[in-house]
């Protein structure tokens, strides 16, 4: 060290002082310096994935779901919505006609080549074949994993505009962990958003189902249940366009995984299931082409890609274009971060259900178009579907919003 004379005595000795306490440090053993950062981790940080038990289950499961061809039955409707489904092909609505119609799903032969995940009603999931088996059993043979529907139904918010809020975070700790006891291995919660008229969607709206949704994640999370996350933009009257779709979509996706992440849901845990970017029911039809673009663009946008699979919903598309809008997806974003794949309901079991129309004789053939039609999803979700549809053509379907509860 070299110090000019003229520099004061009081500096000359502080600088020897500091440079001895340099030496010194630089001199002391590494393991001291390991020591302190290891008390600084161990003095508090942690998070709520690195608590949860069943994390690396809830990754492992996600991924088999949302695996490359292959997607959801979604098979959970109400009681009451199921009754009116039989009703239409002539059936009463008993709990018995309601197992058997559900039975004939569940063990259609080859089905699991191309189903990985199937959502069930409450009491669908403790239900059994007519020869004793549980249909959890009969899944699991397929290679199929049992999903339920823990959300309560919807409610209308005021303001008189019909939007509406989704029950059933009441109990759902008690039952989140009796469902997974019972051979769940997922959930799912739907969260329905109107656009298109009154000057819907209100901030109220999106904030409300976007906390929903969150909540209910990061419940099924802590009970080691796989969480399907729907916000639908639902297709409803109007002649809005597909840019309007596509500018509340994205806004709606935005605010839920905000919300996710606040309530640190681990998002390689959770499956999303959100509507096709589609015009209003009272525009012109888009293009597979149109519907694809405005789509993917949407999910760059919006939806990490940490997020293993998006299933999209059929939401009133007729069977044939749920099945060529899908293949126009894959054929967009063929290298996308997430499985783009389906979780169809009326666009699977529709059909299913005019064949069978509860007559024994018809039971073979529903399960075959079932499987055809499953089949015609899977190969679009690789991009590989070339026709032609097991039921061509058809129109689309308004979805009425029924209010008040679960329909039990």
């Amino acid at each position: 060290l070299l110090i000019h004379s003229s520099f004061p005595q009081f500096f000359i000795r502080s600088t020897k002082m500091q440079a001895t306490k340099t030496r010194a440090a630089q001199r002391a053993p590494v393991r001291a310096s390991r020591t302190t950062a290891v008390r600084c981790v161990a003095k508090g940080f942690t998070t709520v994935e690195k608590q949860n038990p069943y994390a690396e289950e809830l990754r492992r499961n996600a991924a088999y779901i949302a695996q490359r061809g292959k997607g959801i039955l979604a098979s959970d409707e109400s009681n009451a919505t199921t009754g009116k489904r039989l009703a239409s092909v002539g059936v009463e609505n008993t709990e018995d006609n309601r197992r058997a119609w559900r039975e004939l799903l569940y063990t259609a032969p080859g089905l699991g080549q191309y189903i990985s995940g199937a959502i069930m009603f409450d009491e669908t999931l403790y239900q059994k074949t007519r020869d004793g088996r549980q249909f959890v059993d009969v899944l699991l043979a397929q290679g199929i994993y049992p999903g339920i529907k823990v959300d309560t139904g919807l409610q209308v918010l005021p303001g008189g505009r019909g939007e509406t809020a989704t029950q059933g975070l009441d109990g759902l700790v008690d039952r989140a962990k009796a469902y997974k006891a019972q051979g769940a291995r997922f959930a799912k919660w739907r969260a329905v958003i109107k656009i298109g008229s009154d000057g819907c969607p209100t901030t109220t709206a999106i904030h409300e189902n976007a906390h929903g949704l969150a909540r209910y994640a990061q419940i099924c999370q802590e009970a080691g249940l796989v969480p399907i996350v729907e916000p639908e933009v639902t297709l409803g009257p109007g002649d809005y366009s597909i840019e309007e779709t596509a500018y509340w979509s994205e806004r709606v996706y935005s605010h839920v995984f905000r919300m996710l992440n606040e309530y640190e849901v681990m998002l390689e845990g959770i499956l999303l299931k959100p509507n096709m970017i589609l015009p209003g029911l009272d525009a012109p039809v888009a293009s597979p082409k149109d519907v694809a673009k405005y789509t993917v663009r949407t999910m760059r946008r919006a939806i990490p890609p940490s997020v293993p699979g998006i299933h999209f919903l059929s939401g009133g598309m007729s069977e044939e274009e749920s099945t060529t809008n899908l293949q126009a997806l894959n054929e967009e974003y063929p290298l996308a971060p997430w499985s783009l794949t389906f979780s169809y309901g009326r666009a699977l079991q529709s059909t299913t259900l005019k064949t069978w129309a509860g007559k024994p004789e018809n039971w073979d053939a529903a399960q075959k178009i079932l499987v055809a039609l499953a089949k015609a999803n899977s190969e679009a979700q690789r991009g590989a579907y070339k026709g032609p549809h097991p039921v061509p053509g058809g129109g689309r379907i308004l979805q009425a919003l029924r209010t008040g509860g679960s329909g039990k």
